[in-house]
């Protein structure tokens, strides 16, 4: 019988947000990653459902679908989120609808994914307001880091008139009473040690609602810890350069990891099975492994063939 090496390259995540480059990711060596893709590009996703246990994957065939089904799983997130005392929740997910060169830090590149961000933002906005308080609509507020610069905070204010947000800086030290009473804060795109300290604090206060952070980057193990809520996820994965499998995750259903050729569900996870112990990041490694296997054993049964 014919026999193939398993010799294996490196699965590459495509991931970091802060820098556009990828994250190597080895099958059996690799630490958890804990980057985010925020800042990359939307694949030309196909459509796919089903799993074990119940789960559901659907992958968006465009930038329009996809917001969709984030914006829905934000909300129900905000409804039930994981601890009732401590809501805070996340969207990570890839902004922008084409893929830049990876490595491109260039600052056209930085503007379009800020631009997509806040276009997604917008629409969040519009979509959670109106569903928990049809008359009235809750108080929505849009928080900044404090690093952000001049030009995206003009075009944040753009939005918040927009959707009658109001915008404050994430190191207000009153952002508790901006927000409200029963209000939702949402962090567009946090990238210091103070955001994630500001969403965390407010998360806890038990005076808001809800805090939402949209594609937060450059986080380490304590920027969002346990007990918070990933509503969505989508986390495409390539091996040999090639697109080979994605993690997704549209709350309340499972975690999937999915096989990007055959459309096959290659596993699902519970939140305690995937997430990095005391974070609210998951463990890509045995995602990796899966999407390795599986890619593998189609090249085996093809060159039996």
């Amino acid at each position: 019988m014919n026999r193939i090496a398993c010799s294996i390259g490196l699965l590459l995540l495509l991931g970091s947000a802060h820098s556009f480059a990828p994250t190597s990711l080895s099958s059996e060596s690799q630490s958890p990653s804990i980057a985010s893709s925020s800042r990359l590009g939307l694949f030309d996703f196909g459509f796919l459902s089903g799993g074990s246990g119940g789960s559901a994957a659907s992958i968006p065939s465009t930038t329009s679908a996809r917001d969709k089904i984030a914006i829905d799983s934000c909300k129900n997130a905000i409804a039930n989120p994981r601890d009732k005392n401590f809501p805070l929740i996340e969207l990570e997910f890839p902004a922008l609808a084409a893929l830049n060169k990876l490595g491109d830090g260039s600052l056209r590149s930085t503007v379009e994914a800020e631009e997509a961000n806040l276009a997604f933002v917008s629409k969040l906005i519009g979509g959670i307001a109106p569903s928990f308080n049809p008359f009235a609509g809750a108080k929505v507020t849009l928080a900044l880091s404090a690093s952000s610069t001049n030009n995206f905070r003009s075009k944040a204010e753009t939005i918040a008139k927009k959707t009658g947000a109001t915008l404050v800086s994430a190191s207000s030290p009153s952002l508790t009473q901006e927000v409200g009473s029963d209000g939702i804060c949402v962090f567009v795109t946090p990238s210091s040690r103070n955001d994630y300290m500001a969403a965390q604090n407010l998360a806890k206060s038990g005076a808001v609602k809800a805090v939402v952070l949209v594609n937060a980057f450059a986080k380490d193990p304590r920027s969002v810890p346990g007990g918070a809520t990933m509503a969505y996820f989508l986390k495409p994965l390539t091996y040999n350069s090639q697109i080979a499998g994605y993690l997704i995750r549209s709350y309340p259903s499972s975690w999937t990891v999915l096989d990007a050729t055959t459309k096959k569900v290659l596993g699902t996870f519970s939140d305690e099975e995937i997430l990095v112990p005391q974070t609210n990041t998951p463990d890509l490694r045995t995602s990796g492994r899966m999407v390795q296997k599986s890619v593998d054993e189609r090249a085996i049964a093809a060159r039996n063939r």
